[in-house]
Formats: structure tokens, C-alpha cells, sequence
């Protein structure tokens, strides 16, 4: 083995080495400023990374809110702004207040990269070698994040009179126009925040800088809102917030501050909660409301800590200091006494679940998972119920019971399935827990002769519901089978030549009411249903995946999975273990209430809306978004809006509590404003699910067609209203901050879930759909527009920890386009479902035998696998990378998903080949076109309006 190397493999003299990050930090996924638990770490390293309080908006006075990046930039400096990709030069050297890219200077033929060497000519397979741009390097200036030069905002004191906010001086987010055609967009963007939150002075009520909600928990399409309806609409640009109340699977990793006292103010008229955007009054007694305006009396015990019975500082208080804040809910918050946490479990234990191991691991990964269950309260029950043709219940008795065995209770008639006894059926798993061990290791001897073929999933849908609607809770399904006998009988359905026609939307649609009414049914009784799914054949998805989507579920599917394949059973008992781990919320409702003028319009996720405004989770999960639309009903006369997402719910650990999180926008009469403030990624994310909406309402064509149409409208008023109807020389202008947007689109409409091909079963198809309607706004641009790495020149600090931050440093991140790729190289590709190890058809010898420790190419395992672990520098950085990427924490956002690895080689299998080829959404391929070909078809349809 040859010495360790620090350098890459196969960049070829005179390809430029890759411009210095500057540790990454700021826009890639490792970046401290998300990884970091505590806020206060956060703000600082942002601080010491950037030069701060330089924005365009700092001499103006404004407030920047939620620690945003500041998008305007003074006219002299619009030659370098966001992506002209000029050469740096010596005036530009420093991060700017904007986006400043700059691309790699070309540099001479004679420089030694870091890399190893390509093959020169002599050696075998080398073909011509192609010639492209360095990967354009990215600095960042963080502009008026309330720190350096900001100005500090003063608050008011409890005993000042209200005074109308004054009138706001100066330009929210200047507009930068670019050329798409000319500067191109660069997969780097979507690492950048969104346009940053300009409020007026003294917005808040106290100085905090936590004071606006932070784009991890609510992010809005718009950062600037539309006065009127009429702008809005002229602007064809959605107003809507992409919301994701928790940020973490478990309370300890998303720390949010928690009043403890009860003491919940709240407007009497429209029952907003106290925040920091309200103002006080009457010598502070009074606090007016600032989404309706009514004055509220301040309660008595607000100044007062009754732990240690004396007055405190009303502005130290959480609720004012923080956007995003929990209340522990008094008595009157509760219908009823709070429920235990129940999980009752429906196995599938048909020949098919029994032969490809699904029971045994299930079984296992319970068995494993019992201490991760949360269970602080001692009032955790469990249930178990088995099923085929017939209803198997156990009855598991408590440990204290010496010579207590589990029954089994076999109930064959599924018309009425009944309850065979009234208790030991859902029993604590404090008190039972031994039992449940001996009952689980027995569970999959007890079916292992099973040749049964039967399931009747719906009549033991009922059952579990009978059993457990009492209590509420969640129905955990593990199948591996299409349900053919009893309620909500399933037929198979599946048919390859409506594959790619107009028909093939009929089977991504529920085949049985069953399934629809049923779940309504499961959430009046606070009863949620998550489906796991391991079918090697068709198990209409499209039908049971509405069990948890009206629920507060989600669904799990684990194609041609089998307990043989080590990865198989590893990927799924990890993600099924943090399942159980993860820290839900019960019986919970969503409602969003905002400034008067507007309104709630609709609700997408997976939830069942049980009034106009009013969203309903039997379990409120940690690992999804919801997309809430608003509409403008009046003219807004504030310069400012507030609107506030509160969760009611019940934690784990039996406490009725309340998630509020308050964002405030500012507001502007400027149709300029509105698009200089738009948010991309939050106008894709809600975009995706009225794509979703539209495929199971219309059909795929509609879907992919209304997603075109919508973004041709956007670039047609664009050039109508703020590019002076100027095609810009013959290119196609768009705003710098939305310049993604069209790549994103393309992204979408490529998805596996919306993609025109004859090639998609309709189970994967409706899977991917599930995907695009829940995924949170940072996993959601991964699995719209991957991420792809190149690892064979990768920088020398790739792969290894930052000396800062101690995460792992990602390589830059490349354009999914196979004109990056060169023969000889090394990549990876991750939308974060699955990861692809692309292996070039002329990597050198020594690469091979560094990253997989084989001697030639022909040697590389292809396929679902993992990257050996090797003694030598560069297969721990390959591997550090590749762990790195999967890091869904640094990314502030809670999943449970491990991805699976295939090692692709570009001269092996084809079908993997072609499988890892559709990522690069920037191709032509299938029935798809090129980014180019798209960008020159919105030309074309812009120009003829």
C-alpha cells in the first residue's frame, strides 16, 4: 500500500485547483451554524467567520431579523454581484455585504494540481479528456445580523406609551437582475439563506436577536409581503409558509426555551399569544396585540416568579425574548388527562413477511429499541397483533406474575373482529417488560412454518382501532403484503402499458374508500398510522399511503427488501430503531393566525383539516413540514406583519404543552421588493405540493404542465414589470436570489415522483410522492436537485474535521451535469434517500486500490454495498465524506432515513448506470431535456407573450 496521500487522484495539469472555502462555512451542510445545539455558538461563530453589519441596509436603519444574509449591495459593486462570475481582483478580495461569486482564474498548463495524476496518454483506456470551468468558488459576507456596526435597537420600557412604528426609510432587498443563459445557477446557492427579514427599527420589544423566527422553523415564500391582494397577484408569485415546528427528533438536540409558569397571555379577541412584536401600554399593564390590535391586560403573575416568590424583569422573559418558545399548558388546555404514549403493532406474518426476514428483524429491532422508547412517565403501553388470514392477539401478562405466559388468541371472523379479552391486550411496558422480551424473542418461531399468502390488513386496521381508540395512539403496520382479504381488499392493479400515458395517474389513486375513511375515522379518535412497507412485488402504495396521511403519519417503503443482504436489514433497523426513539407529540392541532388583512387559505401535509383553519394530528411527527398559503383579504396599512403557528400537543412524557413560533415580515408597496425577497427554496417546497396535489387530482401531465406554465408566468412578469420588457441581449433575466428557481423546477419535474418515463412502477412512483409532500425544506432541495461530489481531487481539508468546528469538511459541491464527470474520477452523488459511488471506466489503478482495497476496476463490487474500511488517508476521508453527506443534523432538521450506498462503476452494470445517470437532473435523458434545452424553451415561450 502506498503512503497515505493527502492530494486527490486524476486532476490533470492545467484544470485550476479548487479556490480556497473558508471552512465551509456558512452555506455547506457541516456548517457549525446549523450543527450547534446552542444559539448563542451559533451567533458567535457567524460572527467571527464574517464581516458583519456591512449591508446595504445597515445605514438605513432597518432590522434585520432571524440572522439573515443581506442580499442588497451598492451599485458600484453590481459588476460582481451574485453569480456575473467575474475574476476576482484585488478590490474585491474582501466578502462583500452581497453575494459575491468569483470564478477560478484559468491557470497556465504547467501547474501541478493536488491530485493524483490522470492517466497520461501511454496509459490504457485514456480517452480524450475534456476541457470545462472550475467549480466556481463561493465567498459570503454576512450582512447586519444585529451584531458589529448594527445599530442596537432600544426597547420599550414597560411604562412608555405606544407610538405607531415609524415609517420604514430606504430599500428592503435591492434587486439584482442576472442573465440565466449567461450565469448559470450554481448548486452552491441552495446552501445560502434566504433573503434576509429587513424590519423597521424597534420592531421588537426587546433587543434579542432571537426576537424574529429563524428559516429552520418557518420560512416564507415571500420575505417582503405584498400591501395589497392586487400586487400579490400581479406578481404571480405564492405567498405561503413552509413551517417545521421541531428541528430535531429529540428534545435535548433542538433546545427551545420552555415557560414553566403557566402563565400564558394571550389576545382576547383573536387569541394570539403574547410575543415579542407586541407592545405595552398603560404603564405597562396593558399590552396591545399585534395581529388584531385589541389592547389585553397583562396578568398579574407575568412579573412575578412564584418558584422563588419574587418580582422579575418582564423583558428577561422567554416569551418576549424568543420567536420560537414553549408554554407548559395549564388545566384548561386539557380535553382530557394527558394520554400514555401506546404503540399497538400490526406484523404481517404471511409467508412473505416471514421468508424475507421482515418479522425476525422487526421483532429484533423492537426487542433492541424497548429502553429507546421514550417512557420518562412509567405510562408507555405496547399491544401486539399478528396477522394473515386470521387476527392473532397476545396477551402478555405483567412481570409480577411468575407463572404468566403469553397467550395467543386467534379470531377468524373478520366481519366483526372482536376483542378475544378486555385487557392484557395494550399493556405497560414498565410493568410487562420482561414478558414483552420473552414474547418478542418467540414471535417469529411462532410463524416460521406460516405458507399462508393471505392478509387481512384492513379488518386488523379495525381491530387495532377498537383496541386502542380509547387511549389514542399510534398503529404501527410492518407488511410485506397486498392486503386480499376482508376490509379494504386490494387488487392487483398494476399494469406496465399505462406506464407513461395519460391513464397512469388512475393508479397512483386510492383503489378502496376504505382506506380515506377509515383514517378520518382514526383521527376524531386520536389514533395516527405509520406504515412500513417491504413488498418485492406490487403493494399499492397509492392506496394504503392515505392512512397516514390523514393521520399525522408517514410511510416507509423498502422495495424488493430482504433480511439476507446485510445492508437491507441494517438501513431498515436503524431507521425503525430512531423511529421509536423519536420524541412525538399526541393528540396535537396546528393553527396559524396572522395580522388582520390576512387570512389561512390552505393547508398541505399530512394531517386531516378539521376546520377552515384548524389542523389535526392524532401524533405530531418531528420529520416533517407542512405548507400553510395565505391570502391577502384586506389592504395592509402596517409596515410590518406578524404571523404565529402554535401546536397544541402532548409530550411523550404525559405534559400538555404548546409550541408557538412568531415570524414578522415586513411589508412593501414595491413589486420590485416582493421579488428581490423571494425565497426559492420555499417557493419549490411549496410548489411540491401543489404538484403532488394536482398528480393525484389530474394526473402527471397536469402536474409537470402546470409547474412549466407557472414558471413561464413568473419569467413573463418579471421581464413585463421590472426588466422593462427587455430580453436582456437575447438571454432570460431573473432576479439573482431566484435564479435557482428554474433548475429546481426542472429538478421537480425530473423527480422520480412527477418524471415522464415507462420505466416507474406506480409503488415507487407513489413513495417518491409521499417524499415530496413531507420532506422539510433542507432534505427536500437535496432529493429535488442531489448533491454530487468529486472525491478523487477533492480539497486536501475534505473529509477531515474543521479546526473550528470539529464537523467534517465537504468538498465543494459540483452541478449534477455528466460534463463535470471525467473518466478517471471519482463521485458522490446523494439525494438523501440513496447515495451513488460513481466509479469512472478509467480510474487509475491506485485510486482502486486506496478507496476499495482491490486491484483493478473489474474487481469493485457494484451495486448496494459500503466502501471497506481501510488503512490509508484517503479511504477514511472517502469514507468521512460519504457519513457526512447523510448528516441530516447539521442540516437542522429531523429524519430518521439512512441512505443506502451503490457502488456504481461506469463500465459495469448498465441499469445502475442509467439508474445513477437520472440525479443529474441538468442532462437530457429518458424523456427529459437538458437544463440548457429547458432554459432555452422558457426563452422562447417568454418571447412569444
Amino acid at each position: 500500500m502506498s503512503a497515505p496521500r493527502a492530494d486527490g487522484y486524476g486532476q490533470y495539469p492545467g484544470q485550476p485547483e479548487q479556490p480556497e472555502q473558508p471552512a465551509q462555512a456558512g452555506f455547506a451542510p457541516q456548517d457549525a451554524s446549523v450543527a450547534a445545539p446552542s444559539k448563542k455558538k451559533k451567533r458567535g461563530y457567524a460572527a467571527q467567520a464574517f464581516e458583519v453589519g456591512s449591508g446595504a441596509n445597515a445605514a438605513v436603519g432597518g432590522q434585520m431579523q432571524g440572522g439573515g444574509q443581506q442580499y442588497g449591495m451598492p451599485a458600484a459593486q453590481q459588476s460582481v454581484a451574485y453569480g456575473n462570475y467575474p475574476q476576482p481582483d484585488a478590490q474585491h478580495q474582501a466578502p462583500g455585504p452581497g453575494y459575491q461569486y468569483s470564478q477560478a482564474p484559468v491557470q497556465p498548463q504547467q501547474q501541478v494540481s493536488y491530485g493524483y495524476q490522470a492517466p497520461d496518454q501511454g496509459y490504457a483506456g485514456a480517452g480524450p479528456q475534456p476541457s470545462g470551468p472550475g467549480v466556481a468558488g463561493i465567498t459570503q459576507g454576512m450582512g447586519g445580523m444585529q451584531l458589529g456596526s448594527q445599530p442596537q435597537q432600544q426597547y420599550q420600557q414597560p411604562g412608555q406609551a405606544f407610538t405607531q412604528q415609524p415609517a420604514r426609510v430606504g430599500p428592503l432587498n435591492q434587486l439584482y437582475p442576472t442573465d440565466l443563459m449567461n450565469n448559470p445557477f450554481s448548486v452552491s446557492e441552495l446552501d445560502l439563506p434566504p433573503p434576509p427579514i429587513v424590519l423597521p427599527a424597534n420592531s421588537s420589544v426587546t433587543p434579542s436577536p432571537d426576537a424574529n423566527c429563524s428559516p429552520r422553523y418557518i420560512r416564507s415564500t415571500l420575505n417582503a409581503v405584498p400591501t395589497t391582494n392586487s400586487l400579490l397577484k400581479k406578481s404571480k408569485l405564492p405567498f405561503a409558509l413552509v413551517i417545521q415546528p421541531y428541528g430535531a427528533l429529540h428534545d435535548d438536540e433542538d433546545q427551545i426555551p420552555v415557560v414553566q409558569d403557566q402563565v400564558i397571555a394571550r389576545c382576547r379577541r383573536c387569541r394570539t399569544y403574547i410575543n415579542p412584536f407586541v407592545t405595552f401600554l398603560d404603564h405597562g399593564h396593558r399590552w396591545r396585540c399585534n395581529m388584531c390590535n385589541l389592547s389585553n391586560d397583562v396578568p398579574q403573575a407575568f412579573d412575578w416568579d412564584a418558584a422563588a416568590q419574587q418580582t422579575v424583569n418582564r423583558m428577561q422573559r422567554h416569551e418576549l425574548n424568543h420567536s420560537v418558545v414553549e408554554f407548559v399548558a395549564p388545566q384548561e388546555y386539557m380535553v382530557r388527562p394527558p394520554q400514555p404514549l401506546v404503540y399497538l403493532f400490526l406484523f404481517d406474518v404471511s409467508y412473505a413477511s416471514v421468508s424475507n426476514g421482515m418479522l425476525a428483524t422487526s421483532a429484533r429491532t423492537i426487542l433492541d429499541s424497548l429502553s429507546r422508547i421514550p417512557n420518562a412517565d412509567r405510562r408507555t403501553r405496547l399491544g401486539f397483533l399478528a396477522v394473515d388470514t386470521s387476527l392473532h392477539y397476545f396477551s402478555i401478562p405483567k412481570d409480577e406474575d411468575e407463572n404468566g405466559e403469553t397467550n395467543m388468541l386467534v379470531v377468524s371472523d373478520l366481519e366483526e373482529p372482536f376483542l378475544p379479552v378486555p385487557h392484557d391486550l395494550l399493556v405497560s411496558l414498565t410493568e410487562s417488560r420482561q414478558s414483552i422480551e420473552k414474547f418478542l424473542q418467540k414471535l417469529p418461531d411462532m410463524f416460521q412454518n406460516n405458507h399462508s399468502n393471505g392478509s387481512c390488513m384492513g379488518s386488523a386496521l379495525r381491530a387495532g382501532h377498537k383496541l386502542i381508540s380509547s387511549l389514542g395512539g399510534k398503529i404501527v403496520v410492518l407488511t410485506s403484503s397486498l392486503p386480499n382479504i376482508g376490509d379494504g381488499k386490494l387488487d392487483m392493479r398494476e399494469d406496465k402499458k399505462l406506464l407513461g400515458t395519460s391513464r397512469e395517474g388512475s393508479l397512483l389513486q386510492t383503489a378502496n374508500s376504505f382506506y380515506k375513511s377509515f383514517a378520518v375515522e382514526c383521527s376524531k379518535n386520536q389514533v395516527s398510522i405509520d406504515m412500513f412497507l417491504f413488498s418485492s412485488q406490487y403493494q399499492d402504495v397509492a392506496s394504503l399511503s392515505n392512512l397516514p396521511r390523514y393521520t399525522g403519519g408517514q410511510t416507509w417503503f423498502y422495495p424488493g427488501w430482504h433480511a439476507s443482504r446485510p445492508e437491507d436489514a441494517l438501513k431498515f433497523a436503524s431507521e425503525f430503531s430512531d423511529y421509536l426513539s423519536s420524541e412525538i407529540g399526541l393528540e396535537a392541532v396546528l393553527r396559524v393566525r396572522a395580522t388582520t388583512g390576512l387570512r389561512m387559505n390552505a393547508f398541505y401535509g399530512n394531517f386531516f383539516n378539521r376546520s377552515s383553519d384548524l389542523c389535526a394530528f392524532p401524533a405530531f411527527p418531528r420529520d416533517q413540514c407542512y405548507v400553510v398559503e395565505v391570502a391577502i383579504d384586506e389592504n395592509l396599512n402596517k409596515n410590518f406583519v406578524c404571523l404565529q403557528a402554535a401546536v397544541l400537543h402532548t409530550t411523550c412524557n404525559g405534559e400538555r404543552r404548546i409550541r408557538v413560533l412568531t415570524l414578522s415580515l415586513p411589508t412593501t408597496t414595491n413589486l420590485s421588493d416582493v421579488y428581490a425577497s423571494a425565497d426559492q427554496c420555499a417557493i419549490t417546497a411549496y410548489f411540491s405540493h401543489k404538484a403532488v396535489e394536482r398528480t393525484l387530482d389530474s394526473g402527471l401531465e397536469a402536474a409537470r404542465d402546470a409547474l412549466q406554465a407557472k414558471l413561464t408566468e413568473v419569467l413573463q412578469t418579471f421581464k413585463k414589470e421590472l426588466a422593462g420588457g427587455s430580453m436582456g441581449g437575447g438571454g432570460l433575466q431573473f432576479p439573482a436570489n431566484l435564479r435557482g428557481l428554474p433548475v429546481l423546477f426542472l429538478g421537480l419535474i425530473k423527480n422520480v415522483g412527477l418524471r415522464k418515463s415507462t420505466q416507474i412502477p406506480s409503488d415507487i412512483r407513489s413513495a417518491a410522492l409521499c417524499l415530496l409532500s413531507t420532506l422539510p425544506v433542507p432534505l427536500l432541495m437535496r432529493y429535488i436537485y442531489p448533491r454530487m461530489y468529486s472525491l478523487h481531487d477533492m480539497p486536501d481539508n475534505a473529509g477531515m474535521p474543521d479546526e473550528e468546528t470539529g464537523q467534517i469538511v465537504l468538498p465543494p459541491a459540483i452541478n449534477l451535469s455528466s460534463e463535470r464527470l471525467v473518466p478517471y474520477g471519482l463521485y458522490l452523488i446523494d439525494d438523501g434517500q440513496t447515495q451513488f459511488l460513481w466509479v469512472g471506466r478509467d480510474a487509475i489503478p491506485q485510486l482502486i486500490a486506496d478507496v476499495f482495497g482491490v486491484e483493478e476496476r473489474a474487481q469493485v463490487h457494484v451495486g448496494k454495498g459500503r466502501v471497506p474500511e481501510l488503512d490509508n488517508d484517503f479511504n477514511e476521508r472517502v469514507r468521512a465524506v460519504i457519513q457526512k453527506s447523510r448528516d441530516h443534523k447539521s442540516l437542522g432538521v429531523g429524519s430518521i432515513t439512512v441512505p443506502h450506498l451503490y457502488i456504481v462503476r461506469e463500465d459495469g452494470e448498465p441499469s445502475l448506470k442509467l439508474w445513477a445517470q437520472t440525479l443529474l437532473v441538468e442532462d437530457r435523458a429518458d424523456q427529459g431535456v437538458s437544463a440548457a434545452q429547458w432554459l432555452g424553451v422558457l426563452r422562447e415561450k417568454v418571447s412569444m407573450r
